[in-house]
């Protein structure tokens, strides 16, 4: 070139002068020379400019990353559920092909229309495993009308679970009195439990001015204006959500009860000597923990005389259903006591239980001709509202039973994918998390 110039291409393949630096003032060559080459560079800088690429001045906007090409293959069976842009908030769709066990698309929305449509330019495709939300079949019946649509067997069994524990959460209130039947002993109470006991006695004066206006056939903004109790506290009273005696959490100290009784019946009443014990054989917990569970006993043996007291923790409905169902087979003295007050005082929680039972039973066992005698039963029951979402979805959960096919490998990309979203911050949009999802054809 003339005058001694390099030719370079710019990013649009223009070719443009570059001065030689051999031909410039000492003062101008030293700014076309990279900084790693030069003699007079201290360690640090040098250290920063090797790490820097040596024409990064040459480009001065960076190059967008390319779209990821989609892939032309024919996609016969399609896994789809959603991921969180924004959790609670804003969602999108994840498009996997379960025969490949690869991402094949990522949707900017969870609509029953932008499904779709994006199953409409996708006609081969044969079967549609999908979570059971109402945009995904419908967005499935509009787009692939004649592709099977499976329900992901994880779902419908959590979504029974879920059920259950909701049917115990209505019941809580009888339930409580079931398992708390009977005077409770101040002396038992340590001094926190004395304080909630007190507090309990108040709000149950307030409870039953609630449900006395309630009863009267006032409305809920009249019962506010009378008590002056706010109109969240005033749903809660209704629904039967806030007569905790005392609001117990789930301690270390539950899967050792067995082994503490075991102890404490052998004679052993000291707390450090059963703390050194339980920390023999497993146990990670803290002193304090076991010696306060000693006093709490200590105090019960000395009211009842070695005979079990009342119990005065009611646990949360999550674990009176655990008892219920998974651990059933639990031999702690108390669990045993919770389970036969709860199965005595309450059928209609044994029957959704037995229910629930029987469901878990129909999908491993892959018994798809038991399913309408089941939603029968179960629409009179506690788990009613479950099964008419099933009876609502009935071809698609016969499918899941009968079929292999499940979303298990669309959720594991979806944890790939939230991953690679932390990994950006959570700033990546849809055309970048595309680019680094998809996987070339």
């Amino acid at each position: 070139m003339p005058g001694g110039g390099v030719r370079v291409p710019d990013l649009h393949g223009t070719l443009l002068a570059r001065p030689d630096p051999g031909l410039l003032p000492k003062d101008l060559a030293s700014r076309h020379t990279h900084p790693c080459d030069r003699p007079r560079a201290g360690r640090p800088s040098r250290r920063k400019a090797c790490r820097t690429p040596r024409h990064a001045g040459e480009c001065r906007h960076a190059a967008a990353p390319p779209a990821a090409p989609r892939s032309t293959d024919t996609v016969r069976v399609v896994g789809i559920d959603d991921f969180a842009w924004l959790k609670g908030q804003r969602y999108g769709t994840i498009v996997c092909d379960l025969e490949r066990r690869r991402t094949i698309d990522l949707l900017p929305d969870r609509e029953g229309a932008t499904i779709a449509n994006w199953l409409t330019d996708h006609p081969g495709i044969e079967i549609v495993c999908r979570d059971r939300g109402g945009g995904y079949r419908e967005g499935a019946d509009k787009g692939a009308p004649r592709a099977l649509q499976i329900a992901d067997r994880w779902h419908l069994l959590e979504n029974a679970t879920a059920a259950f524990v909701e049917a115990v959460k209505r019941q809580m209130r009888h339930l409580r009195r079931a398992i708390t039947s009977g005077d409770v002993d101040p002396d038992v109470l340590t001094a926190a439990e004395k304080l909630q006991w007190i507090g309990w006695e108040r709000r149950d004066e307030v409870n039953g001015m609630v449900r006395g206006l309630h009863g009267q056939g006032r409305s809920i903004k009249a019962i506010v204006r009378t008590t002056g109790v706010s109109r969240q506290t005033v749903r809660r009273i209704l629904a039967g959500t806030r007569d905790d005696v005392f609001r117990s959490r789930e301690t270390t100290l539950d899967r050792w009860a067995e082994t503490l009784n075991a102890n404490w019946n052998g004679g052993c009443r000291n707390g450090s000597e059963l703390w050194r014990r339980l920390r023999a054989a497993g146990y990670g917990g803290s002193l304090r923990v076991v010696t306060e569970w000693t006093t709490r006993r200590r105090g019960a043996t000395r009211a009842g005389a070695d005979r079990p007291g009342p119990i005065t923790t009611v646990p949360p409905a999550r674990t009176i259903a655990r008892l219920l169902t998974s651990e059933r087979d639990c031999k702690s003295a108390e669990a045993l006591r919770i389970r036969v007050a709860i199965e005595t005082a309450s059928p209609t929680i044994v029957a959704a239980r037995n229910l629930l039972d029987r469901f878990r039973t129909m999908i491993a066992a892959k018994k798809p001709n038991d399913l309408a005698s089941w939603i029968r039963d179960a629409a009179e029951s506690e788990l009613a509202s479950f099964a008419f979402g099933i009876e609502a979805d009935e071809a698609a959960v016969r499918a899941a039973i009968v079929e292999p096919w499940s979303n298990g490998q669309t959720e594991g990309q979806v944890t790939r994918l939230k991953l690679v979203k932390r990994q950006m911050y959570g700033r990546g949009k849809v055309d970048l998390l595309r680019a680094r999802m998809v996987q070339p054809a």
